[in-house]
């Protein structure tokens, strides 16, 4: 019998991490991952770990303070991941293998009352900073006001481009349009790949509290239905431009969010094709069950149910809402990762 998380590549799915926790970047590549995504959550969980207490003693050796040491780690965890999966990055001719890294999320601090070009202008400067020297980098940038500002420069500066953060089909078109737009003036369209990372069991959550109203058939498929219509929207723009490199979208935010649903319910309704990028813990559940994955993810549900969600669904609405947290969400690990490396900073002293 052919292992889950086999039979999910077999139908067209490409697996990444969610983590570049080096020891399951190991166990992972075994199990068929191709790539691997890291936010400041990540990155502050395995400092905790005491894995990395050595990196970090002669970061502060040299003088560095906790934000430099917070983004010389991440710099370290992802280059070290980035080695792992060159070799897919090289034999795929740049069409997998990469890893993302994330820009400083305090932009979108909402205390952050900087001017929004003065942001657009920093996520460029950061973008061209983190990217240089980098074969398969990622640089993943969010679909804010400002995040989408900057995607057109950073695409015509060559970057590889990551955006996230997405609930919506205005966010993706503005997205994809600003990336397209820069990497034409760029060139080099032989080597040109970019993903576009929507969340989806958010989106359920929404529902489930903001449209209440929804039937009992629809409630619980928001989130998949509006990944599979962007998902199919990509995938018909892309195809009319005949590029070497697949230019693909990352299910991504895919663990459960609500009590009835399966450890698998998103895995499973968007199995077939793009990208799924998965923590550890949900590749080891997907494992467990022992299922055999079938493409489902250009299939809809009845239309009755489309039309339900499309007619009833305000997606301003749930833009502005989701992202108001989002942008919280983004902004609050990353000061959290700077907490951590204070805390380490501390413990590392007094143990000199």
């Amino acid at each position: 019998m052919t292992a889950p998380l086999q039979s999910l590549i077999d139908c067209g799915t490409r697996l990444w991490l969610d983590s570049v926790d080096p020891d399951e970047v190991v166990e992972n590549r075994k199990l068929g991952i191709t790539g691997a995504t890291s936010n400041p959550a990540i990155i502050a969980g395995l400092i905790d770990t005491g894995r990395f207490d050595d990196d970090i003693q002669a970061f502060i050796d040299q003088g560095e303070d906790d934000e430099a040491i917070a983004w010389a780690m991440t710099d370290k965890l992802v280059k070290d991941a980035q080695a792992h999966f060159h070799d897919v990055w090289q034999s795929s001719g740049g069409n997998d293998g990469w890893v993302s890294f994330e820009l400083d999320p305090l932009l979108e601090d909402p205390d952050n009352d900087a001017p929004l070009g003065q942001k657009i202008q920093r996520y460029i400067e950061l973008g061209k900073q983190w990217s240089e020297g980098h074969d398969n980098r990622m640089i993943k940038v969010p679909a804010t006001e400002a995040g989408l500002g900057a995607l057109e420069e950073l695409a015509a500066a060559g970057i590889t481009l990551n955006v996230t953060l997405i609930f919506t089909p205005r966010q993706y078109h503005a997205a994809r349009e600003a990336v397209w737009r820069g990497r034409q003036r760029y060139g080099k369209l032989d080597s040109f790949k970019s993903v576009y990372s929507i969340f989806i069991s958010r989106v359920d959550v929404y529902t489930e509290k903001d449209v209440s109203q929804l039937s009992d058939d629809a409630q619980g498929l928001m989130g998949i239905v509006n990944a599979k219509q962007i998902g199919l929207d990509n995938a018909a723009f892309w195809k009319g431009l005949d590029l070497p490199l697949q230019q693909e979208m990352i299910w991504a935010s895919t663990g459960k969010k609500l009590g009835w649903q399966a450890e698998d319910y998103y895995v499973e309704a968007l199995a077939g094709s793009d990208i799924q990028t998965n923590p550890p813990e949900t590749n080891a559940a997907v494992q467990e069950m022992g299922k055999t994955y079938t493409a489902q993810s250009k299939t809809l549900p009845a239309d009755a149910i489309v039309k339900e969600l499309n007619d009833t669904v305000d997606l301003q609405h749930l833009e502005d809402t989701l992202m108001s947290e989002g942008v919280q969400k983004f902004a609050d690990p990353h000061k959290k990762l700077i907490a951590t490396i204070a805390g380490k900073r501390a413990a590392l002293s007094s143990t000199a």
